[in-house]
């Protein structure tokens, strides 16, 4: 079998996730009857020290509604430039909530306060309304790097005293709460609602889950269902997110472990390693050739991974990613750089 490199997202569900999907009871969860999405709900509330939590179908799903209950159409949210909410979920903010994203440059995925100030609109009757700020912790495009905690409350307070709504993409909060030895509510606290992937690095099938203030929440339950995101007897789906948050985040350290290896191999190797951004589980890296022909002599070689420039590869390091796969990875790199 391959060694998969191409992200977290490819992890399968464990034999115990398995087992307690198969033993799951369920409800009807429009009817708020499905007991294992209500369990989950609130162990992913409590978790992240908020009121109330949803279950959606993805993070994506989650980052529209945050902004479809908290904006009105026409009005503008400000984000960084590389953010996942900008680049990867097909422009849904546009098209569906009918909001303007308006981008800063940022530093590893952090943008100034400075920036964020001057970016919110006064009032004009030529300018839309500044709505919402959101933030991205773990940031992807950066290579899996950390917002500090100091850094996220910076930006929110910025934000708050000109009464916007804060929102995180927490895809990978886990792992960034990992990287700080800091509990995920801690950050959390920093932000008025925010989104966590259970199927990414904590392996869980499908799903994620976003949370915030119970108003909030409710709302963003009607708009779930109008994007057709109300599950019936979905407990099948929310068994194994419940492992994901009670066992499997507790094993992220390793992954970073296993990023660090890598990234340290494929410097020795003679890639371009920034080892400032190996932070988490992701490692981005300049080869000296197409990365289209790397990869495909890597897929030989019985290695996955994408490409995220013209010669530029992304490894992401999850639970089936063992320290010998790490060395057989590191094997292939170097017949290939040799």
């Amino acid at each position: 079998m391959a060694i998969d490199l191409r992200s977290d997202t490819v992890t399968r569900p464990t034999d115990e996730m398995r087992r307690a999907m198969a033993a799951a009871q369920v409800g009807d969860d429009v009817y708020g009857e499905d007991m294992t999405i209500n369990e989950l709900e609130e162990k992913g509330a409590a978790l992240m020290g908020k009121e109330a939590g949803l279950f959606v179908t993805s993070g994506t799903m989650g980052n529209l509604l945050s902004v479809l209950t908290v904006c009105q159409r026409g009005d503008e949210i400000i984000m960084e430039e590389q953010m996942h909410m900008f680049w990867y979920e097909v422009a849904g903010i546009a098209a569906l909530a009918g909001v303007q994203i308006r981008t800063l440059p940022g530093i590893r995925g952090v943008v100034s306060v400075v920036a964020l100030q001057a970016a919110i609109r006064s009032e004009d009757i030529h300018y839309p309304q500044t709505r919402m700020f959101c933030m991205e912790n773990t940031h992807n495009r950066a290579g899996g790097t950390v917002m500090t905690r100091e850094q996220m409350q910076d930006l929110s307070s910025a934000a708050k005293q000109a009464g916007l709504w804060v929102h995180t993409d927490g895809a990978r909060i886990f792992n960034a709460a990992v990287f700080l030895g800091a509990e995920p509510r801690e950050l959390a606290a920093c932000t008025d609602s925010l989104t966590f992937c259970l199927s990414k690095g904590l392996a869980a099938p499908v799903g994620s889950l976003l949370v915030g203030p119970r108003d909030f929440i409710l709302r963003a339950r009607k708009y779930r269902k109008m994007l057709g995101g109300g599950m019936r007897q979905a407990g099948v789906l929310a068994a194994p997110g419940l492992i994901a948050l009670d066992s499997m985040r507790l094993r992220l350290a390793e992954d970073h472990r296993n990023a660090r290896k890598l990234a340290e191999g494929l410097a020795r190797l003679g890639a371009e390693v920034d080892m400032d951004t190996v932070q988490t589980n992701i490692i981005r890296f300049q080869v000296p050739m197409a990365a289209g022909d790397f990869l495909r002599r890597l897929a030989a070689r019985g290695v996955l991974a994408n490409a995220t420039g013209p010669d530029s590869i992304r490894f992401v390091t999850h639970y089936e990613v063992s320290q010998e796969d790490v060395d057989q990875v590191l094997a292939a790199c170097g017949e290939i750089l040799a």
